[in-house]
Formats: C-alpha cells, sequence, structure tokens
C-alpha cells in the first residue's frame, strides 16, 4: 500500500493544502518498505490562493498530480479542508486525520 503523509520533522504535519514536505511510505507485510520524503511547498501555494495570486483549483491540481504520479492509495495530514476532502474521494484516495508520529500513523493507516 502506498501512503502519503503530511510531516513536519518526524510527525504527521498540519493541513494537507499547506504542507511543506510530504513523505511516500509503501507498506508491504505490515512494515514500512520504503520511505521517500519530497519538499512540495504546498504551503507557498496556498498562500498564493489567499491572496489571489492563483485559484484554489490550480491548488488542488497540484495536491492530485503529485498523489497521481506515486499511486497514493491513502493520504495522511492533521487536517484536510472540505473541498479537498471531496476531491480526494473522487480520485478513490482514502484520508486519515492523525497526530504523533508520521511512521506509527502509516502503519496504522495500512491496517485492513
Amino acid at each position: 500500500m502506498i501512503i502519503a503523509v503530511n510531516i513536519d520533522g518526524d510527525v504527521v504535519g498540519g493541513g494537507l493544502g499547506r504542507a511543506q514536505t510530504m513523505a511516500i511510505a509503501e507498506v508491504k507485510d505490515g512494515q514500512i518498505a520504503s520511505w521517500q520524503e519530497e519538499s512540495v511547498r504546498w504551503d507557498i501555494a496556498h498562500e498564493q490562493v489567499e491572496s489571489g495570486a492563483v485559484t484554489g483549483g490550480s491548488h488542488h491540481a497540484r495536491i492530485v498530480k503529485f498523489l497521481r504520479e506515486h499511486k497514493v492509495e491513502a493520504v495522511i495530514a492533521g487536517h484536510v479542508g472540505p473541498p479537498m476532502m471531496h476531491t480526494l474521494e473522487l480520485l478513490g484516495v482514502r484520508v486519515v486525520i492523525a497526530t504523533g508520529s508520521a511512521r506509527q500513523a502509516v502503519l496504522d493507516a495500512a491496517q485492513p
């Protein structure tokens, strides 16, 4: 299972749309088989939406592109707003709201 998690150091970060760094974890047989961290800087894009420099749709499109490129099946974050939640539901990506250890949140999310 491939899970994307908004990370802030070793813990689950806040809102998905404001993520600075995302980890892509692959879980096999109940263990994290791979962990790749990527600087996404969605926090900057979110600020541009708030200032009117870009549209919310383009911000969501950037997130969707990332999730599709990595074949993400579930997303973990401290918060996901209703519009993004709707977008992820349409994609068939499961959303998990969590706090604490990012790696433990990934293992918990991978449980059937």
